[in-house]
C-alpha cells in the first residue's frame, strides 16, 4: 500500500475543526477543562473524521490537523530554541490579517526530546488497516527557516546566529530526529508542507525578502538544500512528499504567482518522491512548470478548490488533466484539492468537506490510466 503514494485521489491533510472541539480547546485556554480532558475531545473527533475517510474510500488518513492551532507553528515550537507569544498584528494576507502566534528564536535550534507530533501520530497510526496508510504532516524545514529569516525576524534570528547555513543546519538535524522517530513508530507516509516557495513567486517577493533578484536566487538554493539536508538519511520504504500552496486562511491567500521563476529549483533539485501543487485558480499559473518535474516523481493536482463552496465541474477537472498531460505523464499525476480545508482551527470559510472529497471519489473512476472521454 506504501509503494502507491501518493494516491490516484489523495487529500491534503487539514479539515475543518468540529464546534465542540473548538470549544474544547477554548475551555483548556481558559483553565476550564484538564489537558486529559482536551485530550478525549481530541481523539473521539479524531476518530470519528477517520470513519469518514473510509467511508469516503480514501486510501490515506489523517488526524485532519485537529491537535494544533495551526498548520505549521505549532510544530516548531516543539523545537528546543523557539518561543512565541499573542500576536498584536498578526500575518498579512488579502484582505485580512491572520491573528497567529508570533513566533521566533528563543535560543539555538535543537531538539532534545521527542517531538510531541510522534505521538499524535501514534494516534492515527493505530486506525490503519490493509486498505489505508496514516499520512504526518509537518511545516517543511524550509517554512522553519523562513520563518526566522524574513525582515521581521531577522534581527531577532541574528542574537543566536550570525550564519544562516549555520541555522539550516541546526533546523534539518531537529528534523532528521523528528523522522527517525516517526519512522520507528511506523509512519511510512510524510508530508512537507511548504508555502516559503509561494512566497518566493509572488511578485512582491523583493519587498517581501527584503532583497533582490540574486537575492532570492540565493534563498531559492537555501530552500532546496535545508529540505534535502533534512531528508537525506530518510529510510528506502519511507514516502516524503511536499505540498506547496500560496497561503490558505478564511479561504484567502498571502501570495500569488505561477511556479515557472522557481520551477528549475524546486522540481529538479528537491529530493522528494512527490509535489502536492496548488492550481486551482488563476493565481497558480500554467501547467508549463511541470516539464522540470524529473525522474519518477509524481506530481498531485490540487485541481479541486477548499476555497469556494462552488463544486466544480467534472467536464471540466478532466479537460485540465488532459493539459497537464502535455508536461508530465498520465502515470505521474494524482488529483486533490489544493490545499486543506483547515490551515489552522479559525476554520476557512464554509466548503462542504465531504461533498468536495465525494466529488474527487466521483472523478477518481475516470482518473485512470486512460482519459479518453
Amino acid at each position: 500500500m506504501s509503494k502507491q503514494i501518493p494516491f490516484r485521489y489523495d487529500f491534503v491533510g487539514s479539515f475543518l475543526r468540529p464546534a465542540n472541539l473548538k470549544a474544547a480547546r477554548e475551555g483548556f485556554e481558559n483553565g476550564k477543562i484538564s489537558a486529559d480532558e482536551l485530550k478525549a475531545v481530541e481523539d473521539k473527533e479524531i476518530e470519528r473524521l477517520i470513519n469518514k475517510q473510509k467511508e469516503l474510500g480514501y486510501h490515506v488518513i489523517t488526524d485532519g490537523e485537529f491537535r494544533r492551532a495551526t498548520w505549521h507553528l505549532d510544530f516548531m515550537w516543539g523545537f528546543d530554541g523557539v518561543a512565541h507569544e499573542k500576536t498584536k498584528t498578526g500575518l498579512p494576507f488579502h484582505g485580512e490579517d491572520a491573528m497567529i502566534d508570533d513566533t521566533y528564536l528563543c535560543g539555538k535550534v535543537g531538539l532534545s526530546k521527542v517531538h510531541p507530533f510522534v505521538e499524535h501520530f501514534k494516534f492515527v497510526k493505530h486506525f490503519e488497516d490493509e486498505n489505508t496508510v496514516a499520512k504526518q504532516t509537518i511545516p517543511a524545514p524550509a517554512q522553519f527557516i523562513e520563518q526566522m529569516i524574513m525582515p521581521f525576524a531577522l534581527e531577532n534570528t541574528s542574537k543566536y546566529y550570525d550564519s544562516t547555513h549555520k541555522l539550516a543546519e541546526d533546523i534539518a538535524n531537529g528534523y532528521k530526529k523528528v523522522i527517525a522517530d516517526l519512522y520507528d513508530a511506523g509512519c511510512r507516509n510524510l508530508q512537507l508542507d511548504d508555502c516559503s516557495w509561494g512566497m518566493l513567486v509572488d511578485p512582491r517577493a523583493e519587498e517581501l525578502f527584503g532583497t533582490d533578484k540574486k537575492g532570492l536566487k540565493d534563498i531559492q538554493e537555501l530552500l532546496v538544500e535545508i529540505n534535502n539536508l533534512a531528508i537525506e538519511d530518510k529510510p528506502n520504504d519511507m514516502t516524503i512528499t511536499t505540498h506547496v500552496c500560496r497561503g490558505n486562511f478564511h479561504s484567502t491567500y498571502a501570495s500569488a504567482g505561477a511556479y515557472d521563476s522557481v520551477a528549475e529549483v524546486l522540481f529538479e533539485k528537491e529530493n522528494v518522491d512527490a509535489y502536492y501543487l496548488e492550481f486551482d485558480d488563476e493565481r497558480s499559473g500554467g501547467f508549463e512548470p511541470l516539464a522540470h518535474v524529473n525522474g519518477d516523481k509524481k506530481v498531485v493536482l490540487g485541481l479541486i478548490t477548499t476555497k469556494s463552496p462552488k463544486m466544480e465541474n467534472k467536464a471540466d477537472v478532466i479537460a485540465r488533466i488532459k493539459e497537464a498531460q502535455k508536461y508530465i505523464s498520465l502515470d505521474r499525476l494524482c488529483l486533490s484539492p489544493q490545499c486543506g480545508f483547515a490551515s489552522c482551527e479559525i476554520n476557512l470559510q464554509k466548503k462542504n468537506s465531504g461533498q468536495n472529497c465525494s466529488l474527487l471519489k466521483k472523478l477518481q473512476k475516470k482518473f485512470g490510466d486512460n482519459i479518453k472521454e
